[in-house]
């Protein structure tokens, strides 16, 4: 098993070095024009900048003002919806050609991609519930903890004021987070605040302060693409005919980008980046962070979700198998809504929706509701058949000779099936090690989360994903390893 480990580590690692050393093509401009079609990331969850309108149809300001940069290219614009959390690992690995979606412009952005003219300024808020009143103030969210998505600038404006950052994966979920009362605040765009509250008139939350921040926002595309001076002359001709402002009014009532592009200067591309640590060391800095989010969090979760699952299975499977139809039917309904609907949405009912009813549940304790509610409805079918696959002949000679239900699935029933039930319920396992990933998603700080908030300043995707892979593969070949194991030493007292 080492030696199946060591391959395994050094085939992630020379794959880290692959990209690392990898060389770009030519201008991205350049196949961008011969093709015709501008490739666009974008969230389309992020109202008014990037959402689905009443058709249906993919709409918004950044939407809008990026279609009219791709008329003044002369070129289509294609759109690949994908959360802010990964946008820019989706970006650097060539699944769309820019982004537009209220990139705000830094220093670290500077140093690691090609950044437009700024088509958007705006004011940083807070958000709070309407009941909150610790809140006055950039410096109140000293302690506090708020809730934002782990990519964005606004993060780095908490955690500056003091704040303990919740990641997430948009705004939506943020101000969920907030009126729930599981966060004490989020920070966020001006403009984006204005066009929630104009949408909901929510009376359960409020702009309890400014940070004091003035935001632009622009477009990005990987270093060195040689698109900007394209995209830049488009925004300028925009802004001279007026379209801009229109798309603005459209929106926001108002013209809402940047004075006088003509004269302005695009934004300094820093070398920064070089300064900053190599991936091996980044690899480095992460291997204990990640090794104990492994051992704290991902490990437990999926023990007592599986154990915890295993018991709920046990219990439906004998119920799916029983002559009390109305308690059949039931078993079988439980099994069709776990087993027809997704795990990640199973996560957001427990989590998101329960709140809607008075029901607030940790994190932790959520993601083990959800899992082990999943875990009983597929393991519950393993269990059935296995305890079907028991000669019928075995139940009527426990029968005649006086044991009872209970004593028979005890003593004969159950020890076979397990036999049967070990490979398949081996595998509910490995699966729900890796769907333990997905518990980020509701504040849960597990491996991949780790991963993704370590990732989230450098940009170093790829390298750190590798490494959380790496960690779940060792698991998986360990729990695989033990499979083997069990599978042999129940199978000495069989007769061949």
């Amino acid at each position: 098993m080492r030696r199946r480990i060591a391959l395994v580590v050094a085939a992630v690692l020379v794959a880290v070095a692959t990209v690392s050393c990898g060389s770009s093509s030519g201008p991205l401009i350049d196949s961008v024009q011969s093709d015709g079609v501008l490739v666009v990331g974008t969230e389309g969850t992020y109202s008014p900048f990037s959402f689905q309108g009443s058709d249906g149809t993919l709409t918004g300001y950044d939407v809008d003002v990026v279609r009219a940069v791709g008329e003044k290219l002369g070129v289509r614009v294609e759109f690949v919806q994908t959360p802010f959390d990964s946008i820019f690992a989706g970006l650097e690995s060539q699944r769309f050609d820019l982004i537009a979606n209220q990139v705000t412009i830094n220093a670290d952005r500077q140093s690691k991609y090609d950044l437009s003219l700024p088509y958007t300024v705006s004011e940083g808020e807070i958000l709070t519930r309407t009941d909150n009143t610790s809140i006055s103030s950039i410096a109140d969210l000293a302690g506090k903890t708020t809730a934002q998505s782990s990519t964005s600038s606004w993060a780095q404006v908490a955690q500056d004021a003091g704040a303990n950052v919740e990641a997430v994966e948009g705004f939506v979920q943020a101000v969920t987070l907030v009126k729930d009362g599981r966060v004490d605040a989020t920070v966020n765009d001006s403009l984006a605040i204005a066009e929630y509250q104009k949408q909901t008139a929510d009376p359960a939350v409020k702009v309890a302060a400014q940070t004091g921040d003035t935001s632009e926002q622009s477009f990005a595309a990987r270093k060195d693409s040689g698109l900007m001076d394209a995209v830049n002359s488009a925004l300028i001709d925009l802004q001279a005919d007026g379209t801009l402002a229109q798309i603005g009014d459209r929106y926001f009532g108002s013209d809402v980008s940047a004075p006088d592009l003509a004269t302005a200067q695009p934004p300094t591309q820093t070398t920064a980046a070089a300064e900053g640590p190599s991936k091996w060391s980044l690899i480095g800095d992460n291997l204990v962070p990640m090794l104990k989010a492994t051992v704290t969090t991902t490990l437990p979760l999926t023990a007592i979700s599986f154990v915890i699952g295993l018991v709920i299975a046990l219990a439906v499977a004998l119920a799916r198998i029983s002559s009390i139809r109305p308690l059949s039917l039931l078993a079988r309904f439980y099994v069709s809504i776990v087993r027809g609907t997704p795990l990640l949405l199973q996560l957001f009912i427990v989590f998101y929706a329960l709140p809607q009813f008075g029901v607030v549940i940790d994190p932790f304790p959520a993601a083990i509701i959800a899992f082990s509610i999943n875990v009983g409805g597929y393991a519950a079918e393993v269990i059935r058949a296995a305890i079907l696959s028991v000669p019928k002949g075995q139940w009527e000679a426990a029968q005649t000779i006086g044991m009872g239900y209970r004593t028979t699935l005890q003593r004969i029933v159950l020890p076979q099936a397990m036999r049967t039930a070990v490979p398949p319920l081996s595998n509910t396992l490995i699966s729900l090690v890796k769907d333990t990933s997905l518990a980020s998603t509701i504040l849960v700080t597990e491996l991949l989360r780790v991963a993704q908030l370590a990732a989230a300043p450098t940009f170093d995707f790829f390298a750190l994903y590798s490494v959380a892979a790496l960690y779940y593969w060792i698991i998986c070949i360990i729990l695989s390893f033990f499979q083997g194991k069990l599978e042999v030493r129940l199978d000495r007292y069989v007769a061949k």
